[in-house]
């Protein structure tokens, strides 16, 4: 029994990554640890140092980061007790790109990495953090507002955190160097240098059979090991490692640290017996991870200005387009979509809060409609209502003047990222929305009892709240209004029944789609308000009818009326698999045509995407009929 070893490993369970390992696995790693003490301003390594064997967490005390910029060095990041620094010898081989240094007088221990390396392989969560944290930990300048704990302040997706990177897709080298193996060294070289590339695959018989990195010359031939006049196989790594080329960037990274390899050589079918396609660096996993989702929200939490969040929107949808192809659900693309793009809401919110000062009252900015149901996907309005607190009756015009000048200033950033202001005004520019919490409450008790009153029509979309900034009891509160007084209220439930079945018809008499007939988009086909939202309309109405909290999602609610509903399950199932289906066409359509994706040329959809467009119209059909059913509506209700 080593006493130090289980104070060491005790200390560091309690932190991730070290948290997920087990009690044996931990216990080893510890057994290798070197504590390493460190006076005050002293430095552990510096920019342009050679890399050191382990990584580092600090064990009390403090460890300040910096980078050089513009000639100066600045501050980056700060470690305190349990963070990890000094990555990079993980994940890059070039030297170190940053400094550490004791603010304090501070402990440190050291964890070789040959000793952790296996249980990173073995183990996507430690993979996932540990690439979540050296790429969050950047060089770049403009993240010097990245100060506070490393840790503390990432961001966790739960299981997407961890998925997401089973399909992150690569950019890489498309067109590598490749020689024969009796090239001589010095000409393979001089082709690596004439390409800009650091590395050359050996080629034979249109296979690869060995590789050479700038590592292998300068450690082979710059030595004098071997002369540049050589055949090159004499200095080549072999056999190449091989992947297929829709390698992700995690099974990847794992191939990297698997066999301790800093290039992959991407072929037809992965294996070293078919055709090449490219490499794959180290470095395009680093460029890689700069639009994993825990990156991005974190750069939208440090982003001091709308540029930096439209440049992170921008790698959203790079992102959504990269799902698509790999044919990842679009349930699964959705919820990750939902994350960042509520974090680029509460950050808008956040700047025009530091441009006008602080808010008179406590408040809450509610999303309402798509990205409500965390469906938004494609840059469509950013619908949404401002709920503030109950204020003095002398206070009440000027608390609310605020209110509506921040709804102005954050929709006209959201508008500057990308998000057009909604057409129909549901949002809090619109005087109407922004209310007290008292006022919202006695609006929603009176559109739910007296539903369709002249001038106070409601729209569905107001019953999808989620909240993204404030003072999250005010959605709440809300919440359950809603819940309370639409619990068995025939009257309530029979306005949205109807609206719910009075959507437009997608097909004609001769069992035609419905085109636009006049307009912009004539000749097309709205999948929004002919497909869409009878589903959308109908899963809301009975997730209401059935009193169900919590699922704002389309497709969760149609799965979760499945279980709740048996007797209609396998109606509730279809709608789901239908709903996804047509949202997943328009999304490929708005990303095509950089549009909303609303309107969609039927001749231009491929035969499967025609197929599943009519599949989709049979559930609906059948929807509309236990609607009608259900809360005994006709056509003349």
């Amino acid at each position: 029994m080593n006493p130090i070893a289980n104070q060491l490993a005790s200390f560091l369970k309690n932190y991730l990554p070290f948290s997920i390992l087990s009690d044996l696995e931990m216990l080893t790693v510890a057994t290798h640890i070197k504590v390493i003490h460190l006076e005050k301003n002293q430095t552990l390594f510096r920019i342009n140092d050679i890399l050191h064997d382990s990584f580092y967490v600090v064990a009390n005390g403090i460890i300040n980061l910096s980078v050089i910029s513009d000639a100066e060095e600045t501050f980056l990041n700060k470690c305190t007790a349990g963070d990890v620094f000094g990555l990079r010898p993980f994940f890059a081989k070039n030297n170190y790109m940053m400094t550490a240094k004791a603010r304090e007088e501070s402990l440190v221990y050291a964890i070789p990495i040959a000793t952790f390396r296996p249980f990173v392989a073995q183990n996507s969560e430690v993979l996932n953090f540990l690439l979540e944290s050296f790429a969050t930990n950047s060089t770049n300048p403009g993240d010097i507002q990245a100060k506070g704990k490393l840790l503390s302040d990432n961001v966790i997706l739960g299981n997407q955190q961890a998925d997401i990177q089973l399909f992150q897709s690569l950019v890489y080298t498309k067109k590598p160097v490749i020689c024969t193996p009796d090239t001589l060294v010095k000409f393979a070289a001089q082709h690596m240098t004439d390409m800009v590339l650091d590395c050359v695959l050996v080629v034979q018989d249109k296979f690869p059979v060995g590789i050479v990195t700038d590592t292998d010359i300068r450690t082979k031939v710059a030595t004098g090991r071997f002369s540049i006049d050589v055949p090159i196989d004499k200095i080549m790594s072999s056999p190449v490692i091989t992947v297929p080329e829709n390698v992700s960037l995690a099974e990847a990274q794992l191939l990297l640290l698997k066999h301790n390899v800093s290039h992959l050589c991407v072929t037809q079918d992965g294996s070293d017996k078919s055709a090449i396609r490219g490499v794959i660096r180290e470095h395009d996993l680093i460029l890689a991870q700069a639009s994993n989702p825990g990156v991005l929200i974190k750069e939208i939490k440090r982003a001091q200005d709308v540029v930096s969040l439209k440049l992170v929107r921008s790698k959203l949808t790079e992102l959504i387009q990269t799902s698509l192809i790999k044919n990842i659900p679009l349930s699964h693309i959705a919820n990750i979509s939902s994350e960042i793009t509520t974090a680029l809401l509460k950050r808008s919110v956040e700047l025009a809060i530091l441009d006008m000062g602080s808010p008179p009252a406590r408040f809450a900015w509610i999303s309402i409609g798509s990205q409500a149901r965390k469906e938004q996907l494609l840059l469509t309005d950013a619908d949404n209502i401002l709920v503030f607190d109950d204020v003095a009756q002398e206070h009440f015009r000027d608390v609310k003047d605020y209110f509506i000048r921040l709804s102005k200033k954050t929709l006209s950033l959201l508008e500057f990222i990308g998000y057009p202001t909604c057409n129909n005004s549901h949002n809090s520019t619109n005087i109407v929305l922004a209310k007290s919490l008292t006022d919202w409450t006695k609006q929603y008790v009176n559109w739910i009892k007296n539903p369709g009153e002249k001038n106070n029509e409601i729209n569905a979309i107001f019953f999808d709240l989620n909240f993204v900034y404030g003072e999250p009891k005010f959605e709440e509160s809300l919440t359950a209004t809603v819940f309370q007084n639409s619990f068995k209220n025939a009257l309530f439930f029979d306005y949205l029944g109807n609206d719910a079945i009075r959507k437009p018809a997608a097909l004609g008499f001769f069992k035609k789609y419905n085109l636009e007939e006049t307009g912009l988009h004539k000749d097309k086909f709205d999948i929004k308000n002919r497909l869409q939202m009878g589903l959308i309309d109908g899963a809301r109405l009975f997730i209401l009818h059935h009193n169900i909290r919590g699922i704002t999602n389309t497709y969760m609610r149609f799965k979760q009326l499945a279980m709740v509903d048996v007797k209609n399950a396998e109606l509730f199932l279809n709608c789901a698999e239908a709903y996804l289906s047509v949202s997943k066409i328009r999304t490929s359509e708005g990303l095509k045509n950089d549009s909303s994706g609303q309107y969609v040329l039927i001749d231009e959809l491929s035969k499967s995407d025609k197929e599943k467009l009519k599949l989709a119209l049979q559930p609906l059909k059948d929807l509309e009929e236990l609607i009608k059913d259900t809360f005994q509506l006709t056509k003349f209700s």
